[in-house]
């Protein structure tokens, strides 16, 4: 069974439990799962099926959900060329939720947004409807080139901006641009995260860049929206559920969410990101339990804040003319992560990589704005042979360097 950061269900967690289940066995495809009896406890909660992207793909499809007032805002997750996995949430976004627990800005804060705008995704509009909450003064930058860092921080330092926001592959390029400049944010405090993993190397960086801004990190997914939070005094991969999200640790330490808020329009229960973690007390000092993540296990990672999924992706490429077979390779330079697709050839070879490149970056979804943006974490070889266990001889998908 697996085991809960939780003291045990409400009248109200049962009523939205129920609720859920009724939406899922209302899904043709879905309904055979949730034939069982009601929930009354967490042992109850623990015995039904996790859901995955695809299951809750298939129910959203059925459901189409609609927001009881305002606007119903459709976002869309996942990183293969092909058709993105969506999620709905009403206008607000569920951030009352997380401004509750989480004062990372306040109305004296000069905050920048720089985060992506546009492409359906989520993280600069959630943002923004929590700027809304705290009241202060905000700029919506979204993204940069890196020929424009040098002008917009020497604004931001004019218009003594206190927060900045935005994924780790971000702020590692900017900060570490402002310290390779010799440029000082002497007013910044916070630094708001969202999207991937904390980078390390702006604990060097920010110190020099701006001594005192310190971290403020969102976790959670377009399906679970954010689903924990931390502070400066946490550690970086350690998260404080939301009252009203739902935390399951299951086998192989693999992590479900259970979206207790009845306004959530996506059916969340007991869904499971490929995310695994533990539960641990937190070095912030609160009594309660936190949950640390571990990283991913499904075959889905990470890149310049954009998830990808490996197995589609090399699926995808290996439907180009010319391939035989593609490989990834991930690699951390100074400048970010780049992606390389490493390109087994079926025949002739002249002309195969641009061709590549170009059903990459020309695709409507996944990581394609990101090449567009930043051609240079994109580049496609030609090889006569993909990297492989030379004692097994088994080539796996993706490859990443340090």
């Amino acid at each position: 069974m697996p085991e809960f950061v939780s003291d045990g269900l409400t009248g109200a967690h049962r009523d939205r439990i129920a609720d859920l289940v009724a939406q899922l066995r209302s899904v043709e495809a879905l309904a055979p799962r949730y034939a069982a009896g009601g929930v009354d406890d967490l042992d109850d909660l623990g015995a039904l099926p996790v859901m995955v992207k695809n299951d809750l793909q298939v129910a959203l499809r059925h459901l189409q959900p609609r927001a009881k007032s305002g606007a119903t805002w459709v976002f869309q997750s996942g990183g293969s060329t092909g058709s993105p996995q969506v999620g709905y949430a009403p206008t607000g976004l569920y951030m009352r939720d997380v401004y509750a627990q989480w004062k990372a800005l306040g109305p004296d804060d000069v905050f920048v947004n720089g985060w992506s705008a546009g492409k359906m995704w989520g993280a600069h509009f959630l943002v923004n409807s929590y700027v809304d909450l705290a009241g202060c003064v905000a700029m919506n930058l979204g993204a940069m080139t890196k020929d424009e860092y040098t002008p917009w921080l020497e604004f931001f330092a004019q218009r003594k901006v206190t927060a900045f926001g935005g994924t780790p592959s971000v702020l590692r390029l900017v900060f570490g641009h402002a310290r390779e400049a010799g440029i000082k944010l002497p007013d910044l405090k916070s630094v708001l995260w969202l999207g991937e993993g904390w980078d390390r190397q702006l604990d060097e960086d920010l110190p020099v860049v701006a001594p005192n801004a310190r971290r403020w990190g969102m976790f959670g997914s377009t399906e679970t929206w954010v689903v924990g939070t931390n502070t400066p005094d946490c550690a970086a991969d350690t998260w404080h559920p939301l009252p009203t999200q739902l935390v399951g640790i299951g086998e192989d330490d693999l992590l479900d969410f259970t979206c207790l808020n009845p306004e959530v329009l996506n059916p969340v229960l007991r869904y499971r990101t490929g995310d695994a973690g533990k539960i641990v007390r937190c070095s912030c000092g609160d009594p309660r339990a936190a949950v640390q993540v571990l990283g991913r296990r499904d075959g889905l990672i990470k890149f310049r804040g954009h998830l990808l999924n490996v197995a589609d992706f090399v699926s995808d490429l290996g439907g180009v003319p010319g391939v035989a077979r593609a490989q990834l390779m991930v690699t951390e330079t100074d400048n970010g992560a780049v992606l390389q697709v490493l390109v087994l050839p079926s025949g002739a070879t002249e002309g195969l990589a641009a061709r590549v490149r170009e059903h990459i970056v020309g695709s409507a979804f996944g990581p394609s704005i990101v090449f567009q943006r930043n051609p240079h974490a994109l580049a496609v070889n030609v090889v006569d042979k993909l990297i492989g266990n030379d004692r097994t001889g088994k080539i796996s998908d993706l490859v990443v360097r340090g």
